[in-house]
């Protein structure tokens, strides 16, 4: 593993409900995209790679998909096991996956390459394992970020805070553009044909409380940072995300955060 992927694993290891109380509902947002992209319908056979609280392996199972998940957490496992009976979930890291050469119809993965130190080499993988003919369709955070990703950032900084020195960063040889036309890039070159890659738009909606909770437990690397100078950092961050919170309220005085994922998906 490299550095990036040992500090993945501290940072999401045991985090799994807290991930499922927070972030999770955001993340589902792309399921129906990313499924479509894929072609995913009755029978298909599908894994779900780094299937989290189970958002996607759930919405597969309603199409009629006969799926398979996947994640390196093994709470993350545990998660998708309860939203999904009978579904096999599997613990697995890539770029390393336990499954044949051409076991799946098609394989998604819904915001995991921003999780993984060697993003070709996973995509190269998720070939490996998808049939000729089969699809593959992945989802990133695109970077920059949109102003309602940004805001946890922008409060720990404006509190001082600064990143971990353990927090790795992808290798540069190993890192690509977080753009359209990055992760198309990405997909062509892991062998992958009639790629096509898009922006996919949404304001997410969530109360401030509920928002600040996912950070202030740890969860993600904005977690880690808003937790890297213990409960008074956490405090003073949470001091400046209030007051920042007044550009993004509602008329229902919930937030309105706008968010930009990339939607990418190509052919075996």
């Amino acid at each position: 593993m490299t550095a990036f992927d040992v500090s993945e694993r501290r940072i999401w290891g045991g985090r799994a409900e807290s991930y499922a109380r927070t972030f999770a509902r955001l993340c589902a947002h792309t399921v129906p995209d990313l499924l479509d992209a894929a072609v995913v319908g009755a029978g298909t056979r599908l894994l779900d790679v780094g299937c989290g609280s189970g958002s996607v392996t759930v919405a597969a199972v309603g199409r009629g998909a006969v799926v398979r998940a996947v994640d390196a957490e093994a709470g993350m496992v545990a998660a998708t096991r309860r939203a999904a009976p009978g579904v096999e979930v599997r613990t697995g890291t890539l770029p390393q996956l336990p499954y044949p050469d051409g076991e799946f119809d098609a394989v998604v993965a819904n915001f995991v390459l921003n999780h993984v130190g060697r993003p070709l080499e996973a995509l190269v993988e998720l070939r490996r394992i998808t049939r000729p003919g089969g699809r593959i369709a992945v989802t990133i955070w695109q970077a920059p970020y949109a102003p309602g990703q940004a805001l946890i950032g922008r409060a720990a900084a404006a509190a001082g805070l600064t990143r971990p020195d353990w927090l790795a960063t992808v290798d540069e040889e190993h890192n690509f553009p977080r753009t359209p036309d990055g992760l198309g890039a990405l997909l062509t070159s892991a062998g992958l044909g009639d790629v096509r890659s898009a922006p996919l738009s949404w304001d997410h909606r969530a109360d401030a409380d509920d928002w600040w909770a996912g950070p202030a437990s740890g969860v993600a690397a904005t977690g880690q940072l808003v937790n890297s100078r213990g409960p008074e950092g956490v405090a003073a961050a949470k001091r400046e995300y209030d007051v920042m919170c007044e550009e993004f309220v509602g008329e229902d005085g919930l937030l309105v955060l706008p968010h930009v994922a990339v939607l990418a998906h190509g052919k075996v």
